[in-house]
């Protein structure tokens, strides 16, 4: 039966393709024309415009529907690595207040919780169009399947870690009321982990794509989802969830990693953020920004473009800095106890602390003159931008990096049985031999949780980390979220982190919109 709905140009339209440049030549494509769904959606062509929309909200959360959500910066505020700064405690009061574990359903992240739906109803649409496909051959269609249904966990993942307990449907709500049962955590968690399975033993995506090695060029492929983001992104989840049943299997994925040639580490930790740091061999997937064909504007936040984070992380009316001549606005100061944990060899600190200590600039709300350094702000990564150009800067985001599957690899093989001076002894030095640092005798699951927070700072690895430990036995009293998070010496964070703070406050538009949500408790 013909639908009557028809393709509409706008912000949620599911062939939209503003897209913010995730793989930035292969998301430059043609709206569609107002033709029935069914109608349109019939050609290879076509179906692969609805999966470039599908990728689209990968980035919205940078800043668009009327928040700042850089995926990193939510989960540091809640962590012990940064505090939130800003203009005032005023300024962006939704992340001073989860900062302080007191959201609520007007203070938090619900721009974001908007974003991920978006993406899971345009990966919906895109597996329904499958159907009406005439043209595209077997090997296509399972390819644009297996995307779609990774990125469809991709963005419940990101919702499940934040809310934990939400409506989880993966069909389309077509009748009304359009709502779909609120799922518990743990119910949601046994819904993808099985669904991520179905897509890895599905052997369908490629595990990466190359740049300009192995005698292959993929670039106009780089940003897809592969294989090993699939493999990050199940031992992520099983160790989230402390899903002991899994650890195995997790641990035989991240060993297939390891084996394969084509990931090792970048051997200058620095360089892994500069612009020829992307995409090398270290890294296992990244949301990708571009600044030279930039769209993005603040009148179009959706439009392709760059990123705005260096503009958020930056200091305030910088003139110290020959190479950079923007302007920042003093959000996640580093604490400096963050930059005191590193040792002089470390060769990470410098590399992620930009320390301007004695430098004069217009101090902000908590500012502490350490910032970081990783995504720091260069007039070479947006000077390129036609406009707007402090939202614009070109600074990929990286998002799984081949150091993380090494810790993951570590931790699970001790925590699966494996000798402390056996394999998970040379993943950690693996990684502590580039910072410059000594090798260790052996390793226990703290020394791996340890490495994870040196290795990780300001990439949205560490709160997570905090609150995973709780369930683990041999988590130091550093790395678990009840005896990190607490109240601090300045007067900053007056609330202590507990088991009810796990799953930020749901907005109150959606209890609006769906009378039957239940609202987390997060009192």
């Amino acid at each position: 039966m013909k639908t009557n709905k028809i393709l509409v140009i706008g912000l949620l339209a599911a062939a939209t393709v503003l897209a913010t440049g995730c793989s930035d030549s292969f998301l430059e494509v043609e709206n569609p024309t107002g033709e029935p769904l069914e109608e349109y959606y019939t050609t290879d062509e076509r179906i692969q415009e609805a999966l470039i929309a599908a990728y689209d909200p990968i980035h919205w959360a940078d800043w668009g529907l009327g928040q700042y959500n850089a995926l990193n910066i939510d989960a540091e505020i809640m962590g012990d690595n940064f505090w939130v700064g800003g203009a005032t405690k005023t300024d962006m009061q939704n992340w001073h207040m989860l900062f302080n574990y007191e959201g609520n359903e007007n203070n938090t992240l619900s721009s974001l919780w908007t974003v991920d739906y978006s993406g899971v109803k345009r990966c919906n649409d895109l597996l329904k169009y499958l159907d009406w496909a005439t043209d595209v051959t077997e090997e296509n269609r399972k390819s644009y399947e297996m995307q779609a249904r990774c990125l469809r966990v991709f963005y419940y993942n990101m919702l499940w870690h934040y809310f934990g307990n939400v409506p989880f449907y993966l069909e389309n709500l077509n009748e009304p009321p359009y709502t779909a049962p609120q799922l518990k955590a743990d119910e949601v968690y046994n819904n993808l982990i099985v669904e991520l399975e179905a897509v890895i033993d599905s052997k369908v995506l490629p595990l990466k794509y190359y740049k300009n090695e192995k005698g292959m060029d993929d670039e106009g492929q780089l940003g897809r989802v592969t294989a090993a983001m699939a493999y990050m992104m199940y031992a992520e989840m099983v160790m989230y969830q402390n899903d002991e049943s899994r650890f195995a299997k997790a641990l035989g994925y991240m060993k297939e990693i390891i084996a394969d040639s084509g990931f090792k580490l970048n051997p200058d930790y620095a360089a892994i953020w500069e612009t020829s740091g992307e995409w090398t061999s270290e890294s296992i997937w990244e949301i990708n920004y571009e600044q030279s064909n930039s769209e993005r504007g603040w009148g179009s936040p959706l439009a392709v473009g760059g990123t705005v984070l260096p503009t958020l992380i930056s200091p305030n009316t910088f003139t110290a800095d020959a190479e950079w001549t923007g302007e920042g606005w003093g959000f996640l100061p580093m604490r400096l106890e963050t930059y005191e944990m590193f040792s002089d060899a470390d060769k990470r600190r410098d590399a992620t602390c930009w320390d301007v200590r004695g430098t004069e600039y217009t101090v902000r709300y908590q500012d502490t003159h350490i910032w970081l350094h990783k995504y720091r702000p260069y007039d070479r990564n947006f000077k390129s931008a036609p406009f707007d150009q402090n939202l614009n800067y070109n600074n990929n985001f990286r998002y799984y990096r081949y150091a993380e599957t090494l810790l993951n690899a570590a931790e699970l093989s001790l925590r699966t049985g494996g000798s402390a001076t056996g394999e998970a002894k040379t993943w950690v030095n693996e990684v502590r031999t580039r910072a410059g640092l000594s090798e260790l005798s052996s390793v226990t699951v703290d020394d791996v949780l340890t490495e994870r927070h040196l290795e990780f700072v300001g990439e949205g690895k560490r709160y997570f980390d905090l609150v995973r430990a709780e369930g683990i036995s041999g988590a130091s009293a550093k790395n678990k979220a009840t005896t990190a998070l607490v109240p601090d010496e300045y007067g900053y964070r007056t609330n202590s982190w507990t088991a009810k703070k796990k799953f930020i406050p749901i907005a109150q538009g959606e209890l609006d919109s769906d009378p039957a949500l239940v609202q987390n408790d997060y009192k």
